[in-house]
């Protein structure tokens, strides 16, 4: 059975257009997925990327581009210039996280769904994701405890500083980005279908 490092971070639009389509690819092959939010500026600092305010205006230019084109691949709704990027990322990645270790234990609800929930309300419904009663809305739209907000909060701040160095040590260097049994790596949504292909054996 294989399986999926998933690395990313809550405010990536190029995550929130993968949809929920590594999780379907995950379940057509047996493979299982392990959420890794990072800090996505220490990744950046790390493997040579720049920040979207320090890129040339051509590639912020094509960035535009690409996520209309992606919006209306996808079919998701997707506000090119939402009132609340960029925002602080790391309370929703640690709710993640602690809801992770919740399902763990089996106290949980769809982590999934957690994750996909905080990328939709950044993207398509103007909403804040570092304010606490976003965090607190989105566990329990998921069916977690939103108490999660809080007694996580040690435990998520540990392992997301520990996420970004084995994104590093893995080759990670964007959002999304996928690493099958810790060797063969895929970036961005747009390789989901060549990730899809590797697990068939087809690549």
């Amino acid at each position: 059975m294989a399986h999926i490092d998933y690395y990313f971070t809550t405010i990536s639009p190029w995550t929130y257009l993968a949809g929920l389509r590594l999780e379907d690819i995950a379940a057509k092959h047996g493979a299982t997925i392990t959420y890794k939010p990072v800090d996505l500026p220490k990744v950046f600092s790390q493997t040579g990327g720049l920040p979207l305010a320090e890129r040339p205006v051509a590639r912020r230019n094509y960035r535009m581009q690409e996520l209309r084109r992606g919006g209306a691949k996808t079919g998701l709704p997707l506000t090119l210039q939402p009132a609340h990027f960029p925002t602080n990322p790391a309370p929703s990645c640690y709710a993640i996280i602690a809801a992770q270790a919740a399902n763990e234990k089996g106290a949980g609800g769809d982590l999934a769904g957690l994750v996909h929930g905080y990328l939709r309300a950044c993207w398509a419904e103007e909403k804040n994701i570092a304010e606490d009663d976003v965090i607190r809305a989105g566990l329990s739209a998921a069916g977690f405890d939103p108490a999660l907000a809080d007694s996580g909060l040690l435990m998520g701040a540990e392992t997301f500083a520990r996420n970004t160095e084995e994104a590093v040590q893995a080759g990670v260097f964007g959002s999304p980005f996928y690493v099958v049994d810790g060797s063969e790596c895929f970036w961005g949504q747009d390789r989901l279908e060549d990730l899809d292909l590797f697990l068939a054996g087809k690549l």
